[in-house]
């Protein structure tokens, strides 16, 4: 936008002056210069530049991205930066993910947890009963993996005790849990335009691919950082994603998600869910657009999460879940209203895992464990029927169905 001073709106009221009878010609030339040269072009004419002085008329080419080189002027100064971004796959400008956290509030369960730490507990009627730890109703455990849910406490000066639902009680020999506010996924007004991914535990990034003594570290990145990847190189047999101009950062300490708006061969509808067990990332779609993104931790050696195409065949907003795999039952596990299970693998099921302290690496006994917000976000878009895709690119889980028992939490 031209601007004019003070001292030059003087002299245009003074056109009257004879004195100042030519300076309003030569505003007007400047005036029509300047807007003649504010027009859009992709050209301006190249000056001090020795490929231009080759030959008569060079131009220089207007600041943009050229990955072709044109026959018109030349993509030289701030277009090399432009053009060698773009063939790195960065966009011009950068440009923020399309998306926005979900909802703190759906976070939030009616439930209070505590987790049994002794190897077994009994219940009792009363009060009394559990403080002198006379008749027992029943024994829970005995197992490494054990929570409940109760609805009252009493401190006595023999200890803490806790009344479940059911009305019994139990002594307070382990802790109360909170909800951790483990992670939060994305919801997606559009789909990106390049993969995206979220850091493990924290890790550092480095001006170029690699672990040599030479390249340095220029700064660090927190545990469940957001970083969009650019692209993908494998160094010594390692693979680096490209998060920024000269950043790299380990792909082994990153969740990414590689959006892929095709549906799975076999999805019959425009909606499905995909489990990525490479990247232990879980991604949703519909209408070919990616609505919601998350971290998600899926079974662990041998409880693998089976590989395939499921359908979500029954939901529950709470679900109460116990099991054992080894012969002496030494990995049993009884955990209370586990919210928004989706099951779609005999018992292999999509929930959230209030017990889980940390996502995105295998933990679980073959279901996909997702922080409770998430969870929730799934189980209000979800319906029965929907398609959920399961898959490894890493080629580590084993692929024969005979392997697979019927799973769990």
């Amino acid at each position: 936008m031209l601007r004019f001073h003070k001292k030059d709106m003087y002299n245009l009221e003074t056109l009257q002056n004879g004195k100042f009878l030519m300076r309003p010609v030569f505003v007007f030339l400047f005036v029509f210069s300047v807007l003649i040269g504010a027009q859009p072009s992709k050209t301006v004419q190249a000056q001090n530049l020795s490929e231009a002085e080759e030959g008569d008329g060079a131009v220089l080419c207007a600041p943009d991205v050229y990955l072709t080189t044109p026959d018109d002027c030349l993509p030289l100064g701030p277009s090399e930066t432009l053009t060698e971004l773009a063939r790195q796959g960065f966009p011009y400008p950068l440009q923020a993910l399309p998306a926005i956290k979900r909802d703190d509030a759906l976070g939030q369960v009616p439930f209070l947890y505590y987790q049994i730490t002794e190897y077994t507990t009994n219940t009792y009627g009363s009060l009394d009963g559990a403080i002198s730890k006379a008749g027992a109703l029943r024994q829970i455990g005995p197992g490494s993996l054990i929570y409940v849910t109760y609805t009252g406490v009493e401190e006595t000066d023999r200890g803490t005790y806790f009344q479940l639902p059911s009305g019994e009680w139990m002594p307070g020999d382990g802790q109360r849990v909170g909800i951790p506010n483990l992670f939060q996924g994305l919801e997606f007004v559009t789909t990106p335009r390049n993969a995206f991914g979220w850091v493990i535990f924290g890790t550092e990034v480095r001006s170029s691919p690699g672990y040599t003594f030479d390249i340095p570290v220029t700064r660090m990145l927190a545990k469940h950082a957001l970083v969009q990847v650019y692209q993908s190189i494998t160094v010594e047999g390692e693979n680096w994603f490209l998060i920024g101009p000269d950043e790299w950062v380990s792909a082994r300490q990153v969740a990414a998600v590689f959006p892929n708006t095709t549906p799975p061969n076999g999805v019959t509808e425009e909606r499905w869910i995909d489990v990525d067990l490479a990247e232990q990332t879980l991604a949703i779609y519909e209408n070919r657009k990616l609505v919601f993104a998350a971290l998600v931790a899926t079974g662990l050696d041998p409880f693998w999460t089976r590989l395939g195409l499921f359908q979500i065949y029954k939901m529950k907003e709470t679900e109460n879940m116990s099991g054992a795999f080894e012969a002496d039952r030494s990995d049993y596990y009884y955990l209370e209203n586990v919210p928004y299970t989706l099951y779609f693998d005999k018992a292999r099921a999509i929930h959230g895992a209030y017990w889980r302290t940390s996502l995105g690496y295998p933990q679980s006994h073959g279901c996909v464990n997702m922080s409770v917000g998430d969870a929730a976000w799934l189980y209000r878009w979800a319906h029965e029927g929907d398609w959920v895709y399961v898959h490894d690119a890493s080629g580590v889980t084993p692929s024969d169905p005979a392997f697979y028992g019927d799973g769990g939490a």
